[in-house]
């Protein structure tokens, strides 16, 4: 294990630059904290390098490299105030994903919290793919990461051009549904296709009117009193309705 104690040490100057989004597109990398988060890493492939404190009470079984680091060197490398003893460096997946059956379409959505939800519900789901639109958040923004919960790291996560998106799953036989609360047909009254892609809208606006009209129908979910509900909770009941029926 190499032994890092400097804050200006190369290596450290370059994995704090990790923190800023240009950096992580830049070099396809990015840091996750924490035990659970770093062993769904290692599971799935994707850890090139982990970074523990002298303090770290987890043994994590990993080839690659690692480095042991000084409380400093941690605190600049953490994202938030909680005491993680272990980071690692990431690599971004295969731009080359497959979208699978199930397939979740995120029209500007801004929250990371409520992205990163949307991720680990439907990966709870069985639903394959989550494909954000070019305006949505940082896929590897630190709080979407951590949102969840090491989803991420296990289906295809993506950004596209969400009209192209759709005429490729439309072309793929998969019936796409937008959410909306005019125009549209209540949930209860829909039946599960095996092929089925949901389209969820900006925390503010919603679906836009554009993208609704590339849908194949408009669906909305049945309430007694509010109106709508938090993006990331609408999603969780969709994804239910439309969950994979093997799993």
């Amino acid at each position: 294990m190499n032994e890092i104690t400097s804050v200006s040490n190369p290596r450290v100057k370059q994995w704090v630059k990790y923190h800023d989004k240009k950096h992580r597109d830049r070099d396809g990398l990015f840091l996750v904290e924490g035990e659970h988060l770093i062993q769904e890493a290692i599971t799935a492939g994707l850890l090139t390098a982990l970074i523990i404190s002298p303090d770290c009470p987890y043994q994590f079984d990993f080839d690659g490299e690692c480095y042991l680091v000084s409380e400093e060197i941690m605190k600049k490398l953490r994202s938030t105030v909680s005491v993680n003893t272990c980071v690692g460096v990431c690599k971004v997946k295969d731009s080359n994903v497959t979208l699978g059956d199930k397939v979740i379409l995120l029209d500007d959505v801004q929250d990371p919290g409520n992205a990163g939800t949307i991720i680990r519900t439907a990966y709870s789901f069985g639903f394959d793919a989550v494909v954000f639109s070019g305006r949505s958040v940082d896929i590897y923004n630190e709080k979407l990461i951590r949102s969840t919960q090491g989803a991420l790291f296990h289906m295809s996560v993506l950004k596209a051009h969400l009209p192209d998106m759709i005429h490729k799953l439309k072309q793929m036989g998969t019936i796409v549904y937008g959410t909306s609360l005019h125009e549209a047909k209540g949930l209860s009254t829909f039946v599960n296709q095996q092929k089925t892609a949901l389209v969820f809208g900006n925390e503010g606006n919603g679906v836009s009117e554009a993208i609704l009209n590339l849908c194949d129908d408009r669906i909305f979910i049945e309430m007694n009193r509010f109106e709508s509900l938090n993006v990331a909770v609408a999603a969780g009941i969709c994804c239910y309705a439309f969950r994979k029926q093997d799993l």
